[in-house]
């Protein structure tokens, strides 16, 4: 039985099928604590809402209209017991489904097992906090299907995200998105970071969620 936060109907607000309509499901429990997180929800066991089975996840899943699906949390890959989820998930020709980790857990098993599913993969910068934790396997591992994630809040974060790309050559072999804390740094600056170093190959996003609603807005 995996713990759920929430699960709803919406668009994509971030990724490579940003805009789309998607299934959600937002697992409960993550192993960082990310200094910028706006999902802090996600984290105690007291705001689980159900436990379902992987065949009822999938149920609802394939009730709603949506070929997109998008598994969150928290830390999806952390749940036992996924494998049982993502098999059904991975079968169904019908669904286009992205996993989006946190950047510590190595994906090399489940992207084996389930060649189908993309994984959007952050990479946590200096300003989270969390740097330290992540697998660096990931960094060779990420395919054109997936896309590898760097959230920035300032400067020093923007020059540690371009000092990866350019020693795992990361844009060479995946999608690379850049996003910045909206309370911490303007998109604007970003842009004008990509113009300076001819970061062609990399694609600002926002997180259109915030922007079509409130940014507290759950649900959503």
């Amino acid at each position: 039985m995996f713990p759920i936060i929430e699960k709803f109907l919406s668009i994509d607000g971030e990724g490579p099928t940003a805009g789309e309509l998607a299934t959600f499901v937002r697992f409960q429990g993550c192993n960082l604590r990310c200094s910028w997180c706006d999902t802090t929800y996600s984290f105690g066991v007291e705001q689980v809402t159900q436990r379902q089975t992987a065949q009822e996840i999938y149920d609802y899943i394939r009730a709603n209209p949506a070929r997109n699906v998008t598994l969150t949390g928290g830390e999806p890959l952390l749940q036992l017991g996924i494998e049982a989820l993502l098999e059904l998930l991975d079968q169904d020709p019908r669904l286009q489904v992205h996993v989006e980790t946190n950047g510590s857990v190595n994906i090399r098993r489940f992207q084996e097992a389930f060649p189908r599913i993309s994984f959007v993969i952050d990479f946590k910068l200096p300003g989270s906090g969390m740097t330290q934790h992540m697998d660096l396997g990931n960094l060779s591992l990420a395919r054109p299907q997936d896309v590898y994630k760097f959230v920035v809040q300032d400067r020093q974060d923007l020059e540690y995200a371009r000092n990866i790309l350019e020693e795992s050559d990361l844009c060479s072999h995946t999608q690379v998105h850049i996003s910045p804390v909206l309370s911490k740094i303007a998109p604007a600056e970003l842009v004008e970071f990509m113009k300076e170093y001819g970061l062609d190959r990399v694609k600002l996003q926002i997180q259109l969620h915030k922007i079509v609603w409130d940014p507290q807005e759950r649900g959503v």
